[in-house]
């Protein structure tokens, strides 16, 4: 199965694509999306849905993994990253894609076994279940695959809870 994990942003959006067989993972792509700051958001979240419209093209995924947002802070970054993350489910969701939502809690806990891991925990983790070389750059993109990782592992194990024959 091919997952699509997403890292919402409006600046930057990562994503990463995996492919699950089994209990093995394969990376097949990862990058980021990126807008200009001088552009309008209408411009930036027009780039943003062109441009995952085509990473889905090319790589057909089945299932999309999407962090949810948690802002304590700033409510004017969170609307803006909400609009990026609207369109990034658009677009997943126009490709008739599964979409599931995952907190960071979440994630951090699939990847490390702890919700409240250090970022470098994650991205090493990230780098070892993919069997890469060195962590994948920049972090949106190790976000974005860290999602999909998580969403194969929460996946395999409700589909093996509620499997009815």
């Amino acid at each position: 199965m091919k997952i699509i994990g997403i890292d919402p942003g409006y600046a930057i959006m990562g994503y990463g694509i995996i492919e699950k067989d089994g209990n093995e993972h394969r990376l097949i792509d990862y990058g980021v999306l990126t807008t200009d700051k001088d552009m309008s958001m209408p411009d930036r979240l027009k780039t943003l849905y062109n441009g995952l419209m085509d990473v889905i093209a090319e790589h057909q995924p089945e299932e999309a993994a999407i962090e949810q947002l948690y802002f304590n802070t700033n409510q004017t970054t969170a609307i803006f990253v909400g609009q990026a993350r609207g369109v990034a489910i658009l677009a997943c969701a126009n490709n008739g894609l599964g979409i599931y939502e995952y907190t960071p809690l979440q994630i951090k806990t699939s990847i490390t076994g702890y919700g409240r891991a250090e970022k470098k925990q994650m991205q090493n983790m990230v780098r070892m279940y993919l069997g890469l070389d060195e962590v994948p750059k920049p972090d949106d993109a190790a976000d974005a695959l860290a999602a999909a990782i998580c969403h194969s592992r929460h996946n395999t194990a409700s589909k093996r809870s509620f499997r009815m024959k």
